[in-house]
């Protein structure tokens, strides 16, 4: 894979608690969970835009709610 370097400022915490994720063996580097991490939030923001194409407007919280639901996911915090 071609890559290309930048430079990103994180939260303490939260580079901790990536660069234990990396120790644990759940990405084979920094880099790999990072842009693990960046590909999961595009493929949200393009589903989300997907089902606001489809559906004429943007889901309805409940809706979405459900689907984390049913799918395992943590709730959505109430500021996104």
């Amino acid at each position: 894979m071609n890559a290309e370097r930048v430079t990103v400022s994180l939260p303490p915490e939260l580079l901790h608690d990536a660069r234990e994720a990396v120790e644990a063996g759940q990405a084979a580097s920094l880099s790999a969970f990072v842009a693990g991490a960046l590909q999961s939030r595009l493929d949200r923001v393009r589903g989300l835009a997907e089902l606001e194409r489809v559906m004429g407007r943007r889901p309805p919280r409940d809706a979405l709610d459900a689907v984390r639901h049913d799918l395992g996911l943590a709730p959505r915090p109430a500021s996104a």
